[in-house]
């Protein structure tokens, strides 16, 4: 008896092997695409159905989009019961160039130019810039994230389908032109991604409340906080008191080390102390820092990234006041000369049409940011104003938080850099090496390094010394992987094999920088003034060098920590 069913089942798998490379030539022949396989299209026992569909989505599919494989993060896409390729939220932005505008239960609104495509998933259809279209199982939600059915994009944004059978591949290939995203005007108030205003009294925190505004703004619409600006400006590992003033890089140092964000209901503002005991509920992995006055990156970064913190001059300090360069009437504002920025705000859309006869100065076309303030809802036009394209601060210091996560992510942060990037080294040369050296805390695996461009187009490469034990180590030091940056800005770079660590064991990670027009690649943290008064540099092992075989230790030679984090998972060795 034990033969035979073991005889049963062995032609069993036979017979399946046989239908499911048949169905996989005609899936090639035809072009048909898993969301619409017709039933005739092999003749098949009916009991079969169940064994090939089932094979068809328990396996994970990929996707490649314009000829390029898309990474995920975080959940990956799967096919839904009639094998409708449901592609996670968090990807669409990104990999299709699109806003992710209102989210409303059961209803999404996305947008790439002027062309809207509105997702009503109880109804099961889409309206694509009025036009409706019928499709089945638009949106899911599996483990409390929104899945949109790939249909959607393929009807809504003009994008050919193909189904690559033998590697479980939907390939999408755009019939649009994609740099011609941007519609000629775009305001988060009007499409849901406006994160509340807020007014910062007489402290000089503007810095804090722009660059926490600018992080809220970057995960809606899909969640919506209001963090704490009370935390960020007394729990920054600067020194100073609220009325000093700070920012961006300070925002940035607090943010990736993980110091907050905390919500603003568990450390409230105004009272002059932070609660240390505040859960931090995001981690911010990335933020890029945009080239100045390059307004389309700006307005990208705007419509599909989140709220771009930047600065600005403003002879004014607080709603009411008045200025020869802000027109009261048409809440709009432009400085012309040669002050440095002294106030801080978040860019949270444009208006290329804005007429130039709206703002106190000449100037020569219409063009205007819409920028969000904290000075409360009596400034401007409920909180927000506009900025000219041709004022001389907006859009030269500009930064973007494009990757927050929720802070199950990693189980461990390696730094040494609290501070973050205060200053530069180098060998006058535009590339260089350095590393840190780390002791891990409990049985561990590495899984991302963090570190910062200090400016646009560094690539980069990441090397692992296992047991260091002095700088002869670096010479067997191990090649991982390697990457580029567009924008400057800290990254987090996950490692394609993630590595084992037994509790005790010292390794160093290694990384080979090339920042093109820069003598200095990288990023320090160092006793820089009064407001670095505290940094200490007992409590980190960095190295750098200039070809990687003589090495140099920074905390004696330099006094400075290298900016460079390890991530890392707690597991069982056994």
């Amino acid at each position: 008896m034990l033969k035979a069913r073991k005889l049963y089942v062995g032609l069993i798998l036979i017979l399946s092997a046989v239908i499911i490379y048949l169905g996989t030539l005609v899936v090639q022949d035809r072009g048909i695409t898993p969301g619409n396989i017709p039933v005739d299209s092999i003749v098949q026992p009916e009991e079969w159905d169940y064994i090939i569909t089932t094979d068809i989505k328990n396996s994970v599919p990929s996707l490649e989009v314009n000829g390029k494989k898309v990474k995920f993060s975080g959940k990956k896409m799967y096919l839904d019961d009639n094998l409708n390729v449901m592609l996670p939220l968090d990807i669409i932005g990104s990999t299709f160039s699109c806003a992710i505008n209102n989210i409303e239960e059961n209803n999404i609104e996305l947008q790439k130019g002027n062309n809207v495509v509105k997702i009503h998933g109880i109804e099961q259809y889409i309206d694509v810039s009025g036009k409706i279209i019928p499709v089945i199982n638009p949106i899911s939600v599996q483990y409390n994230q929104m899945y949109i059915n790939s249909k959607v994009i393929e009807l809504g944004f003009s994008y050919d389908s193909k189904w690559q059978a033998n590697e479980n591949t939907l390939i999408l290939t755009s019939n649009g032109i994609e740099e011609h995203i941007l519609p000629s005007k775009y305001s988060y108030r009007d499409v849901g991604r406006l994160p509340d205003i807020e007014d910062q009294g007489v402290y000089g925190t503007c810095w804090a409340f722009a660059s926490l505004g600018a992080v809220e703004s970057s995960i809606m619409p899909e969640e919506k906080y209001n963090f704490s600006e009370e935390n960020m400006t007394l729990n920054v590992g600067y020194k100073g008191n609220q009325m000093e003033g700070g920012d961006y890089t300070r925002a940035i140092a607090y943010l990736t080390s993980w110091a907050g964000p905390v919500l603003e209901e568990d450390d409230p503002y105004g009272d002059g102390k932070y609660n240390p005991d505040a859960p931090v509920v995001k981690h911010v992995q990335e933020v890029q820092l945009i080239e100045s006055k390059n307004l389309q990156a700006i307005k990208r970064a705007v419509f599909l990234d989140g709220g771009v913190e930047t600065c600005m001059y403003t002879s004014m300090n607080k709603a009411g006041e008045k200025s020869v360069y802000y027109n009261e009437k048409n809440s709009s504002y432009c400085y012309i000369g040669t002050q440095a920025p002294n106030h801080d705000v978040v860019i949270v859309g444009w208006d290329d049409n804005y007429p130039k006869e709206n703002f106190t100065s000449k100037l020569e076309a219409d063009g205007a940011f819409i920028c969000m303030n904290s000075w409360g809802e009596e400034f401007g036009d409920e909180g927000l104003f506009y900025v000219s394209y041709y004022d001389s601060n907006i859009g030269i210091h500009n930064a973007v938080y494009t990757r927050i996560e929720d802070v199950e992510n990693y189980d461990n942060i390696y730094q040494s850099d609290l501070c973050g990037w205060v200053g530069h080294l180098g060998y006058e040369e535009d590339s260089a090496y350095f590393a840190n050296v780390y002791t891990a805390v409990g049985d561990e695996e590495i899984k991302a390094v963090g570190f910062y461009a200090t400016g646009k187009d560094t690539s980069y490469e990441i090397y692992y010394v296992d047991g260091f034990a002095g700088e002869e180590s670096f010479n067997k030091r191990v090649y991982l992987q390697s990457g580029k940056f567009i924008n400057g800005g800290f990254y987090t770079v996950d490692l394609e094999s993630p590595i084992r660590i037994l509790e005790g064991t010292r390794y160093a990670i290694v990384i080979k920088i090339k920042t093109p027009g820069t003598t200095k690649p990288i990023a320090i943290e160092y006793k820089a003034g009064q407001g670095t008064r505290n940094v200490d540099i007992t409590d980190g092992e960095g190295y750098i060098s200039y070809t990687g075989r003589s090495w140099e230790h920074v905390e004696e030679s330099k006094e400075c920590n290298i900016c460079l984090k390890m991530y890392t998972d707690n597991i069982s060795i056994e």
